[in-house]
């Protein structure tokens, strides 16, 4: 086969370029790793400089939503050369190893927080056939992948002989372990409906977008990615005003950028692994398969730039929290998950795995949905309700009114007859 000019464009336009290449230089055992390595470097490239973008996004937005201008010096009025600027900066810094550190744990923790950060986008299907592998456990290889940066960060903090340091890789071990529950269970959801691990089989299973069919779920992932991600009201792994910025306090240079980079990827993978999992990834009513003119497939394409638009939706509400909602306590943290996240996942996997179960096959997917969402309803309206009964107890214990309404109605009644009685007077 010898090179087409106009199939060569072809490829590049339905995202098939790999197979094109295959086809035009045979089946040489060298074609496969060549394609391998050319994958791995276009994906951990994007994700690498991708970086830089969000960072300057997610301070300019934080800035509007605080009033403020941002950066707007580098780069013209609206600073766009600030981050480079920035990551330059780190990059000339002086390379200093803290006295009495353990060397290997302390130089190791970078490199395996970037490295667990960027492993996990192998299974992140961007668009149709677009994907680097189609694990048929691909949610269990995130899972386990993601458990990584728990050693990471615990051999920072242990490697760095801080005792701050130290202090906030417990914390993160702490929450990171802890809000791994409530994940996996929230993950097991769209498990049970799709009946596939696979993140391809996953987006393919959705008719209708898992965010509507089971929307606790969703919202118990959310928040548990959140914490996972250690970002606002969850960012006690690096609570400046409490452990002076915790288990990389040591850490200068490009040394302390591996860890802010891989907090970025991180919460990037987040948004696109929402996306995938409850917003059906790259569908959008079927325009990911368009093809037009004399097989022009720009459906591929399409399906690239729904993604990414879910993406980045899914990201600026990461954003959004992180610029309006202050940090709670570690003891609050804790509690929320193992006294209200956990209870809850656990009821929500349950009544889902029965309930699909029960249902007869005969039922269309939309029949389906309506079933499952009627009954992540009823769950939310009972949990409602017990935190109600819970507040009641709790407000009673302490000695104030039991029905805070009732209490604010005779409030203004008080008010009232008070103005009266002066009125009179």
């Amino acid at each position: 086969m010898s090179f087409n000019f106009l199939e060569f464009l072809k490829s590049l336009v339905s995202l098939t370029v790999s197979s094109y290449l295959r086809e035009l230089w045979g089946d040489q055992p060298w074609v496969n790793v060549v394609m391998d390595i050319l994958g791995v470097v276009i994906i951990s490239t994007f994700c690498l400089l991708i970086v830089i973008f969000l960072i300057w996004l997610e301070r300019k937005v934080i800035a509007r939503i605080q009033r403020r201008i941002g950066p707007n010096r580098v780069g013209g009025r609206y600073g766009l050369l600030q981050t480079v600027a920035d990551v330059i900066k780190l990059l000339i810094k002086e390379d200093i190893t803290p006295t009495g550190a353990d060397r290997v744990a302390y130089l190791l923790a970078p490199f395996l927080t970037v490295m667990a950060a960027l492993i996990v986008w192998a299974i992140m299907p961007f668009a149709p056939g677009v994907i680097g592998v189609d694990l048929n456990i691909g949610v269990f290889f995130f899972m386990a992948v993601s458990s990584v940066s728990v050693v990471a960060l615990l051999l920072a903090g242990w490697g760095s002989n801080n005792k701050y340091a130290l202090l906030g890789a417990f914390r993160s071990v702490a929450q990171l372990v802890s809000y791994e529950v409530p994940m996996i269970l929230a993950l097991l959801v769209p498990i049970l409906l799709a009946r596939s691990m696979s993140t391809v089989a996953i987006v393919d299973a959705q008719t209708i977008p898992y965010l509507l069919v089971a929307p606790l779920a969703a919202f118990i992932f959310f928040l548990s990615s959140l914490a996972e991600t250690g970002r606002t009201p969850f960012d006690l792994l690096e609570a400046e005003s409490e452990i002076v910025a915790g288990f990389h306090v040591e850490y200068g240079g490009m040394k302390f950028g591996m860890f802010f980079l891989a907090e970025f990827v991180s919460t990037l993978f987040m948004s696109g692994f929402f996306a995938t999992v409850f917003l059906g990834g790259y569908r959008f009513f079927g325009l990911e398969t368009l093809v037009i003119g004399d097989g022009w497939a720009i459906g591929n394409l399409l399906g690239l730039v729904i993604f990414f638009v879910k993406m980045f939706a899914v990201y600026f509400v990461y954003i959004w929290i992180r610029g309006t909602l202050p940090r709670v306590r570690v003891d609050q943290i804790l509690d929320f998950n193992w006294k209200f996240l956990v209870p809850l996942s656990l009821a929500l996997v349950l009544v889902t795995a029965v309930l699909d179960k029960l249902l007869p096959a005969t039922f269309n997917d939309f029949a389906r949905a309506g079933a499952h969402l009627t009954a992540n309803v009823v769950i939310a309206m009972i949990t409602i309700e017990i935190l109600r009964a819970h507040a009641r107890r709790q407000r009673r214990l302490a000695g104030g009114p039991s029905d805070p309404e009732a209490a604010a109605g005779s409030g203004d009644h008080g008010h009232h007859d008070t103005a009266v009685a002066a009125h009179e007077a």
